[in-house]
């Protein structure tokens, strides 16, 4: 199962990737044969500590990885901070911290740290096939923001004679609702897209999915999570711009057929969840699919979108 490619039955090739933490991941993606790295979590490199990672100790890393996967793809997401994951010495006091200065929105406050962490990503790139992914992107300003970064990140590299990849791809996360629907300006501006639906159901349903109280309400099947979903795939295929999710819902074999049937062909997820994902691609033929998916995509009950579900994976 390992070595197997991941092919639906009637021969579509689906990529398997998987999401790492650290360099001392690589371990496992090697142990379940992922065809490339979809979500490297840079900000893990930040935690736990007292003094914050220099340029020469993230490019260190990053090239480890770039390196150890020896020409297959390697997307590394810019630090997703200020959430559930701070920086030991810089608490900020927020009453919601999933809407606050987080990811994106904290890179450009701080730019001198954005900075640091983009050359080290360039730098890296002249080692493998790196990709550079912004998480929690809103839309234009931000987008356009981020690009200048990058090509002063760039030009700062030309000035010392530093190589790195020229053509290096940038992606953005579609994790909240105004980027989905906002499609049309992320695939004219970006390289490709990243769907991290455990921030799109949140922030779609307004659940904190750390609430006990209400964690129950945070739902994957919910009609408009379905829809938006449809809506996010069926752009960037349209555009033919790369898509893929990174989020839970990759890992959850019970959502494979659902996702490959909105359209889906790469998924990313933890490398423990790859081959049972696999086994289900395996053994899903896509065109037998199609009538019970667009019963799915019609439902708006609950009640019915999980015996339609259930018929999916039975079939």
């Amino acid at each position: 199962l390992k070595t197997t490619p991941a092919c639906t039955r009637d021969g579509t090739a689906i990529e398997l990737h998987a999401n790492i933490e650290l360099p001392s991941d690589l371990a496992d993606v090697y142990e379940n044969g992922a065809t490339g790295i979809g979500l490297f979590r840079s900000e893990f490199l930040f935690l736990n500590r007292d003094i914050l990672p220099d340029e020469e100790e993230q490019f260190v890393a990053y090239r480890k990885v770039a390196e150890g996967m020896k020409g297959l793809p390697v997307t590394i997401r810019t630090f997703d901070l200020g959430a559930d994951k701070q920086l030991n010495g810089v608490q900020r006091v927020a009453s919601n911290p999933a809407l606050g200065l987080r990811a994106i929105r904290l890179c450009l406050v701080e730019p001198q740290l954005f900075f640091t962490q983009l050359r080290a990503l360039l730098r890296a790139s002249h080692y493998g096939n790196v990709k550079i992914l912004i998480p929690m992107l809103s839309g234009m300003s931000e987008i356009n923001q981020t690009l200048q970064f990058i090509t002063n990140a760039k030009q700062s590299l030309d000035d010392e004679g530093i190589p790195y990849n020229r053509e290096i791809k940038i992606g953005g996360m579609i994790e909240i609702p105004a980027a989905a629907l906002m499609m049309d300006v992320f695939i004219g501006k970006l390289d490709f897209l990243s769907i991290g639906t455990n921030d799109l159901i949140q922030y779609t349903l307004a659940i904190d999915r750390t609430d006990e109280e209400v964690a129950h309400l945070y739902d994957p099947l919910h009609p408009a999570v379905l829809y938006l979903l449809a809506h996010i795939i069926g752009k960037a295929n349209d555009a033919g711009v790369p898509i893929s999710v990174c989020g839970e819902m990759a890992g959850h074999d019970e959502y494979t057929r659902l996702l490959l049937g909105l359209g889906l062909r790469q998924f990313s997820m933890n490398s423990a969840q790859l081959l049972c994902v696999k086994q289900r691609v395996l053994t899903t033929n896509l065109p037998g699919i199609v009538t019970l998916m667009q019963k799915i995509l019609r439902a708006n009950d609950p009640l019915e979108i999980r015996d339609l579900m259930n018929k999916l994976n039975a079939v």
